[in-house]
């Protein structure tokens, strides 16, 4: 998702280590900004409902501390058999939490009821160039693509493509499955009280390990003070979305701990260029001025990022010129972002025949993001001075994506962040800006054959050079007049902006100074995080901090061991010291199986 802000997190954390053997006890409470819109993973997109939902469920694949993707529900990574067929071996003795055995039943019917057109499950749009499942024997199975498809593995990992009892949900449609969440992972769901609190209990007979911690809650607390009060009073161990000007408070906090790490975590604005239907089709132009390129291009210009992050993320942002960081595949690190240039808003309204100027609204969540209502409100700030008069309008998150963004109905200018663990072009361009697919609000014929094409490539060195040329075309046809590209993640927070040829692209991206703690088993999926622990000693703590200080000790808590943050799959306490991405499902599922 895109838009011109950072997201910040900070999480209190507290490890309490058992003896061998010992059962699960004790307690972990998550405060998230919001409720997950579901608990069907293959529903949804978005980080809450993927924080909750690895607790519950496992893939095929995941990656590890150093985000190499391993083996997890698979044997052994998925081999390409053929030019469209990759076969994979999958692991024997699992079961599911009611008792199903995981086998390859289980992959045909997951995978199987993603792709299905039928369902129209929003986590579909990733995994479309899948054709179908062949059972192989019980625990072998191979898909088939409709064409070649070189990050098949990589979307293995994605939470979207999480395995299911085929015989628990056989006809069951996504409400029943959000109500009774049933996976193999090493929490089991207990109850949803929407709103309120998300209630787990450990998995004695998880396959790779028993939690440590019985329980696991997930609270949604959109209030940053509220979440803040929280953390300091220790009514939760982990805070979510951590506002920067707050950092310095929990940072003096005798017991709390903070530390950075790097996210791929986007945010910026979108514009509608079109009009999409209920099956995310384009209709037409979109009925508003933003259907006019130098609309757009003014928009771009309006947006003074480098002030939204000095005034609004405390300079923990950096600009950047496009959605994909130095970490994706398809980073072209000589693309740079503009600048903000009012002169060149006026002229470009005036050419588009607004020459007083003209009126836009512009739509937010609230709560979901770090400082998501201040940054909004930023921006529509300074685009009312340039004469883009702008009404903002802030939303509760659920509502937000099931009433406004998931049904095109956001525009002509919406905020929003996005972060894919994949680290590819293709997972950035393919579900914003592809027209068909849910979140994308843009036509344009020339980016659609690009993009269809690189999806094909299995090359690596030309499907590179494939995706800076569509960099560059998403880009060059907004920036011709200035318009900015952003991008959110690594260590940074960039704003930029941009407007397209014929279709809506982002405004402004920031990526993000997060700070966060640095166990995790799943790759990052955020921008770099606040990230609080609970000092309470004698017991030893999640140890976090930069690579540097991981190295080098200096960040350890004073006659207190440390705790490796990615270690042996999670299960035991060394320590040594890693260098660490984090990715906050993974972290939050690392806590309670420590």
């Amino acid at each position: 998702m895109s838009d011109w802000r950072i997201v910040v997190f900070l999480m209190s954390i507290l490890l309490v280590p058992l003896a061998a053997g010992a059962a699960p006890a004790g307690k972990v409470i998550i405060a998230q900004g919001v409720d997950p819109t579901t608990l069907d993973m293959m529903n949804q997109q978005e980080q809450p409902a993927s924080n909750v939902g690895a607790q519950m469920y496992d893939m095929l694949v995941e990656r590890d501390q150093s985000l190499k993707l391993v083996p997890s529900l698979a044997a052994e990574l998925p081999k390409l058999v053929t030019p469209t067929t990759w076969e994979i071996k999958l692991r024997k003795g699992v079961k599911f939490h009611n008792g199903e055995d995981f086998t390859a039943d289980s992959v045909k019917f997951s995978l199987e009821r993603l792709i299905n057109p039928a369902n129209k499950l929003r986590g579909a749009s990733s995994f479309a160039p899948i054709d179908r499942v062949e059972i192989v024997d019980p625990y072998t199975v191979r898909v088939y693509t409709k064409k070649p498809w070189p990050v098949f593995i990589s979307h293995m990992a994605l939470r979207q493509a999480s395995m299911y009892p085929p015989k628990e949900y056989a006809g069951k449609d996504t409400a029943t499955i959000s109500k009774n969440p049933i996976g193999t992972g090493p929490y089991k769901f207990v109850r949803w009280a929407k709103d309120e609190e998300i209630v787990m209990e450990a998995n004695a007979g998880y396959w790779a390990g028993a939690p440590k911690i019985k329980t696991v809650v997930f609270k949604p607390i959109p209030d940053d003070a509220v979440r803040v009060a929280a953390l300091q009073n220790g009514e939760i161990d982990v805070a979510v979305n951590i506002p920067p000007h707050l950092a310095g408070i929990i940072e003096k906090h005798p017991k709390i701990f903070l530390s950075t790490a790097p996210s791929i975590r986007t945010i910026q604005l979108m514009i509608y260029t079109h009009q999409m239907d209920t099956t995310h089709k384009p209709t037409g132009p979109y009925n508003g001025p933003t259907a006019d390129k130098r609309v757009r291009q003014a928009i771009a210009y309006a947006v003074d990022a480098d002030e939204i992050i000095k005034g609004v993320l405390d300079g923990k942002a950096t600009r950047v010129a496009t959605m994909l960081t130095s970490m994706h595949f398809g980073f072209d690190p000589g693309l740079k972002p503009i600048k903000q240039d009012p002169a060149k808003t006026k002229k470009l309204l005036a050419e588009a025949g607004f020459p007083n100027g003209l009126e836009i609204t512009l739509n937010a969540p609230q709560g979901r993001y770090v400082r998501d209502k201040e940054v909004a409100e930023a921006a529509a700030g300074q685009l009312t001075k340039a004469g883009i008069r702008t009404t903002l309008r802030t939303h509760e998150f659920v509502s937000y994506l099931n009433n406004m963004v998931y049904v095109h109905k956001a525009g002509p200018v919406w905020l929003i962040g996005w972060g894919h663990p994949t680290l590819e072009a293709e997972a950035i361009y393919v579900p914003l800006f592809r027209s068909g697919n849910i979140f994308a609000n843009w036509h344009n014929d020339d980016f659609n054959g690009m993009v269809d094409e690189a999806q094909t490539m299995m090359d690596e060195k030309k499907r590179l050079a494939q995706y800076h040329r569509i960099n560059k075309l998403w880009i060059e046809e907004g920036l011709r007049y200035g318009a900015q590209g952003r991008q959110v993640g690594e260590v940074r927070c960039s704003g930029a902006t941009t407007a397209s040829g014929e279709g809506a692209a982002p405004v402004v991206a920031l990526k993000s100074d997060d700070r966060r703690i640095a166990r995790l088993k799943r790759p990052l999926e955020r921008p770099r995080v606040e990230i609080a622990r609970r000092r309470m000693p004698p017991l030893p703590i999640l140890w976090v901090g930069s690579a540097a200080d991981l190295r080098s000790g200096s960040g350890r808590m004073p006659g207190l061991g440390a705790v490796c943050l990615d270690c042996g799959g999670c299960r035991r306490f060394i320590s040594g010291c890693f260098p660490v991405i984090p990715n906050l499902a993974r972290l939050m599922r690392c806590i309670t199986r420590s």
